[in-house]
């Protein structure tokens, strides 16, 4: 057995490394627009998107959470299980392709980002390495080598949870565009985009984002996207000084301006942020919206995930203008329970972008748990009363 495989069974602080591994998984709209603001969340039976003064928030849609994520082999879930089977159990999901998703009518993405200027960094995870010393063969992995070229990787862990339909962020957004290319009006997309650096104990450390790595997510998304194609936090802010009193003054555009467009937002703490608007002051000239607290100019978009502790605020956000995403389901409990509490709870908050890991029932454990409005689409519409 390897070094690092005895090292990793021996270390007195293994469940630290890998509930720390559970913590990183969980914290896992130019031109003038039409605009429009509704006072509730109150959702009809018809989820038909019809031509009229609809909102961008007056949507309210399913998207995928961790969308680029092919399922942890087994092996590497078997040796978790050892330490911690909750946690080994929180990582058994998967997803379709991204065309796949976006076929099925999902509209909400979400993109984890590495930093890796000088490309090579993540090349060879150790999980790799669990596997062969479990007597399997690895599936093939990065045989492209597109790990070893500069810029931002894609995928969940590095080291553990590695496997991604795209490696490289440039790819998953080229397929994205691809998709949005051959299907001209369909509704918004919204990506969350998650900057991911945290130091787990024992596997190897990412690259810390800087102001350069910040400003790279948005350049990777300026250069694949035109900018007729994305709704961008000036789109909305237009004449107003701030985008918090656009929002809450004009509202968000109407829904016909912003057919077949994608609207990018970075799903980060304060550090990373401010890092960002270091670049973009007040989001001028930038790809993505942020999820800052009320009050602050760049306010618009929030990300608030657990939906029954905060259903009450949630609501009265959504009554004021901003939009909201928040999860139906996390670490695959709902799903094993098929408990849909959590679901329910986020469709009657009002927030508009509800993700989750079982828009189609899972095929890695039994389950019937399936998170899709009841008349078997994942988008609709919320009206006034």
């Amino acid at each position: 057995m390897r070094p690092c495989i005895q090292y990793f069974q021996h270390c007195s602080f293994i469940k630290i490394l890998f509930r720390g591994i559970g913590c990183i998984l969980l914290l896992a709209l130019v031109a003038t627009f039409s605009s429009c603001n509704k006072d509730s969340t109150e959702i009809p039976e018809s989820n038909a998107l019809n031509d009229g003064c609809e909102c961008l928030n007056d949507i309210q849609m399913i998207g995928s959470h961790n969308s680029y994520k092919i399922a942890v082999e087994q092996p590497i879930l078997d040796f978790i299980a050892q330490l911690d089977q909750a946690l080994s159990q929180s990582l058994e999901y998967e997803h379709i392709s991204i065309s796949g998703q976006l076929d099925l009518g999902l509209r909400n993405l979400e993109y984890d980002v590495f930093y890796d200027p000088e490309g090579g960094h993540y090349t060879n995870p150790q999980g790799l390495e669990v596997i062969s010393d479990a007597g399997f063969t690895p599936m093939p992995y990065d045989e492209d080598n597109v790990l070893e070229e500069p810029g931002l990787k894609m995928f969940h862990t590095q080291d553990v949870d590695f496997r991604s339909h795209h490696l490289l962020f440039s790819d998953g957004l080229l397929a994205l565009k691809e998709w949005s290319d051959q299907h001209s009006g369909h509704t918004p997309i919204i990506v969350l985009i998650n900057a991911k650096d945290a130091v787990i104990p024992i596997i190897r450390e990412p690259v810390p984002f800087d102001v350069v790595g910040m400003k790279l997510i948005d350049e990777e998304i300026a250069n694949v996207f035109d900018p007729d194609q994305l709704i961008t936090p000036d789109d909305v802010r237009n004449d107003f000084s701030t985008l918090e009193e656009a929002i809450l003054s004009n509202g968000w555009p109407s829904l016909d301006d912003v057919r077949g467009k994608i609207l990018f937002v970075l799903d980060e703490g304060e550090a990373k942020t401010n890092l960002y608007l270091s670049s973009f002051p007040g989001l001028q000239n930038a790809s993505m919206f942020v999820n800052v607290s009320e009050g602050k100019p760049e306010a618009a978009f929030h990300i608030i995930n657990d939906p029954i502790a905060n259903q009450e605020e949630i609501q009265r956000l959504v009554r004021l203008g901003y939009m909201v995403r928040t999860r139906a389901d996390s670490d695959t409990f709902e799903a094993r329970a098929n408990d849909d509490r959590r679901f329910q709870a986020a469709i009657t908050s009002g927030a508009q972008v509800i993700s989750t890991d079982y828009y189609i029932p899972s095929t890695l454990f039994d389950s019937d748990y399936q998170v899709i409005f009841e008349d078997g689409t994942y988008e609709r519409l919320q009206v006034s009363e």
